[in-house]
């Protein structure tokens, strides 16, 4: 029901402000402006995203196919199934779903987008077996969902990437920050949907794995920080990140060769399931990317910053960040809109500059929440999406909170 009035309103906004441009301030294309912005998303959705997902969905979900013949899905579900046995008590000890939600997971930290996609549909595609109201998204489903939104990533290789193409003096300075900023809206989004849920978060097992992780990945930061050159971060970075993605291929084929599995035929049966999850999840990307565009292109997104600043400024508070907030803003409705706003603030305030690192930060400590869940709900059939989207705002703000701080603890 949120989804709904959220699409709703992106239409509504955008005709009343076009309207406003027309009879008040003479701007005669402001119509048009929204209409070229709505065509242009109803083709890009389809081929510039769906379409090319394709033979990503096809390759990624025969690999996890190979997998699970192979038992290794299985393998993944009883490392962590204490922990997510209490985090989704819905799902059943020793269930795919558990190992997949891994796997997804997984693949985020890593900063593998490419794969994290099909293996958290393939996920979703799980927990929606178990799931009694198929138009009604689970508890399970939901906690999956904002953990997947938090964006939780340990090796943020685009974002440096794309400072070091800007030739920024250390490509580097915002790996950590984007670590913390991501790891705090992930925290914040898990505990939020578990006191929803009432999940016991006291309880020893749970405890045990977030001060375990914690510690793992105060380690990478430690590590990182205190052992490696800026230098060696960069490269570092980039090759754990794509050792791991053929990585993760080759384990499952030679665990299937161990195993004795016909390891041809299983990745075509995996694989055909990719194209008909990209038919199902066409219409939702298709609403929710041509809503985003029409709200963008009338220029409600600059109007909101603009009374972002002047409430901040009310309140005495340091209005430097508000520049970088577009990013932020952009981050849950379109993240290549928010990738381009990042690049665009890095050009016209420096790569260097406060505004263009916290850019940068916020980009990484949040996900692409709309547009995750009408990628994911869609693929299974969900209509109601309950308060899925509220927690994931809630963790995607905690992450915008969190970029604040330390970007000014870093760089301020």
């Amino acid at each position: 029901m949120a989804l709904n009035y959220i699409w709703v309103a992106f239409f509504l906004i955008a005709f009343v402000i076009a309207l406003i441009k027309l009879i008040f301030f003479g701007d005669v294309e402001s119509f048009k402006t929204l209409n070229e912005a709505l065509f242009s998303a109803s083709k890009g959705s389809v081929m510039d995203i769906a379409l090319p997902l394709i033979g990503t969905m096809a390759f990624w979900l025969g690999i996890m196919k190979i997998g699970e013949k192979a038992g290794a899905i299985n393998f993944l579900s009883r490392i962590v199934g204490p922990f997510f046995h209490r985090l989704f008590p819905e799902v059943p000890k020793d269930h795919p779903a558990t190992g997949n939600m891994m796997m997804n997971f997984s693949a985020n930290m890593l900063g593998l987008d490419n794969a994290a996609t099909p293996l958290g549909l393939k996920a979703m595609g799980s927990l929606q077996e178990l799931n009694p109201n198929k138009d009604t998204a689970s508890n399970a489903q939901i906690m999956f969902l904002v953990l997947h939104t938090s964006g939780l990533t340990l090796l943020p290789i685009s974002i440096i990437a794309q400072r070091a193409i800007l030739k920024a003096h250390d490509p580097t300075d915002v790996f950590i920050p984007c670590i913390i900023g991501t790891y705090v809206a992930t925290i914040v989004g898990m505990l939020a949907v578990a006191i929803k849920q009432k999940i016991n978060l006291w309880d020893k097992v749970i405890i045990s794995w977030l001060l375990g992780l914690t510690a793992f990945i105060g380690g990478i930061v430690f590590y990182f920080q205190f052992f490696l050159s800026h230098e060696q971060i960069s490269k570092v970075s980039m090759i754990a990140s794509n050792l791991l993605i053929f990585f993760i291929p080759v384990v499952f084929i030679t665990g299937g060769l161990v195993k004795k599995v016909n390891i041809f035929e299983a990745f075509i049966e995996g694989a055909v399931g990719g194209f008909e999850t990209i038919i199902k999840i066409i219409p939702y990307l298709v609403a929710m990317l041509v809503g985003i565009a029409v709200f963008r292109a009338s220029g409600a997104m600059g109007y909101l910053v603009d009374g972002l600043r002047y409430l901040f400024a009310l309140m005495h508070v340091d209005t430097r960040f508000v520049d970088a907030l577009p990013v932020a803003v952009l981050k849950p409705l379109s993240g290549s809109g928010a990738k381009g706003m990042m690049i665009a603030n890095m050009e016209t305030f420096g790569v260097d500059s406060f505004v263009g690192r916290l850019g940068c930060i916020f980009n990484g400590s949040a996900d692409t929440t709309f547009y995750i869940v009408a990628l994911y709900f869609g693929s299974v059939g969900i209509k109601n999406s309950r308060y899925a989207i509220p927690m994931g705002l809630l963790a995607d703000l905690a992450g915008v909170i969190a970029a604040i701080f330390v970007g000014y603890l870093f760089f301020g």
